[in-house]
C-alpha cells in the first residue's frame, strides 16, 4: 500500500500524521510520502511608484515567499521526524501550487492507494470554507481519501 500524507502544520494535519502512523504500524505499507503544498504570494501591483519603491516591494515579495518555503520545509522535517521516531521511513515532497489540485495530481502521479489528510488546514478562510481543500481532493482523485478530524 502507498500512502500520501498531507501536512501543513495545523492541528488537523498533526492528527492525520498520527492516523497515518497508526495505519502504517498495523498494515503493510510499502511507501509513505509526506507532501506539503504552498502557494506563492501574488506579485504586488505597483502603480506609479519610483524604481526604489518597486525594488523594495519586490525584495519584500521575494522574502515573504522564501519564508513560506522555509516554513513548509520545517513542517515536512517535523512530520518526517515523527515517523522516524516510530521506525517508519518516509519520503518528502514540497510542491508549489493550489493545494487541492497539487495533492490530487501528485496522488495520481505516484499511484497512491490512499491520501491521508486533516479535515481543514491553515488557510485564511478556514472558518468560512471548512474542509474546502479536503473536499476538493475527494472530488479530484481516484485514490481513497481518509479525512481525519
Amino acid at each position: 500500500m502507498k500512502l500520501l500524507v498531507c501536512v501543513d502544520g495545523s492541528v488537523p494535519s498533526n492528527k492525520a500524521i498520527e492516523k497515518a502512523i497508526e495505519i502504517a504500524s498495523g498494515c503493510r505499507v510499502d511507501q509513505i510520502t509526506l507532501i506539503s503544498v504552498y502557494e506563492k504570494y501574488p506579485l504586488p501591483l505597483i502603480e506609479h511608484a519610483s524604481f526604489s519603491a518597486m525594488e523594495e516591494e519586490m525584495n519584500h515579495y521575494e522574502e515573504m515567499n522564501k519564508r513560506v518555503i522555509t516554513d513548509h520545509e520545517a513542517i515536512l522535517e517535523k512530520a518526517s521526524t515523527r515517523f522516524k521516531n516510530e521506525g517508519i521511513t518516509t519520503e518528502t515532497l514540497l510542491k508549489e501550487g493550489h493545494p487541492a489540485d497539487t495533492i490530487a495530481q501528485t496522488a495520481e502521479k505516484l499511484g497512491v492507494d490512499m491520501i491521508v489528510m486533516g479535515n481543514r488546514g491553515r488557510g485564511g478562510l478556514k472558518k468560512l470554507l471548512l474542509g474546502s481543500v479536503s473536499n476538493a481532493v475527494i472530488q479530484e482523485t481516484h485514490a481513497s481519501v481518509l479525512v481525519v478530524k
